[in-house]
């Protein structure tokens, strides 16, 4: 790691649809509220390097803020495998609830059905970051990603890195020194 990385992470919009669901990765962004988006764009540097997952609403994001993002599959939220696209309570229903508690007291660890788990997407994040340039790079993700950004910089657990609250449109500040990790602001607006 030769110079150093400035990491400006942004998580996505909010989702154009349906509260309680896990959503799939077409699922639409909510780009109104011209302020807001005004405010996060102001805060960017400019001409950086910007990345962003291949999801729809990170897509639509980044557009909206002005970035030309390149997409990069390593920066996707976890994958809930059989569990994409319902409701929590649907699938607490036909787990029933003991079952249904029983995974989210190991969150970091366990998989969905035909998912993946969070541990899994922290070293798939952990690829994407080494391949990134040095200098300003703007990533447009989603709050799991963000989080797995934030286990790597802080050496977390899985599990203790789920604790983190990163809003929609919010700012998290990580550099990659080059011999360590700097935490600049988390959830930032």
């Amino acid at each position: 790691m030769g110079r150093e990385t400035h990491l400006w992470l942004i998580r996505h919009a909010p989702v154009d649809g349906p509260r309680g669901v896990i959503y799939a990765p077409d699922a639409p962004a909510d780009l109104t509220g011209a302020a807001a988006f005004a405010a996060l764009q102001a805060k960017l540097p400019r001409a950086t390097y910007a990345v962003c997952s291949p999801a729809r609403r990170t897509r639509e994001t980044a557009a909206r803020l002005g970035l030309t993002a390149t997409d990069d599959d390593a920066f996707r939220e976890q994958d809930f495998g059989d569990w994409t696209g319902r409701r929590h309570g649907e699938i607490e229903a036909e787990l029933g609830a003991a079952a249904y508690r029983a995974f989210w007291n190991a969150p970091g660890t366990n998989k969905p059905p035909g998912g993946e788990s969070f541990a899994d997407q922290i070293a798939r994040a952990r690829t994407g970051l080494a391949r990134l340039p040095a200098g300003d790079v703007v990533l447009v993700v989603h709050s799991g990603t963000i989080r797995a950004v934030l286990a790597i910089a802080l050496e977390l657990t899985p599990d203790l890195a789920l604790r983190f609250v990163i809003d929609p449109l919010s700012l998290t500040r990580i550099d990659r020194l080059p011999n360590a990790w700097r935490v600049v602001a988390v959830n930032g607006r």
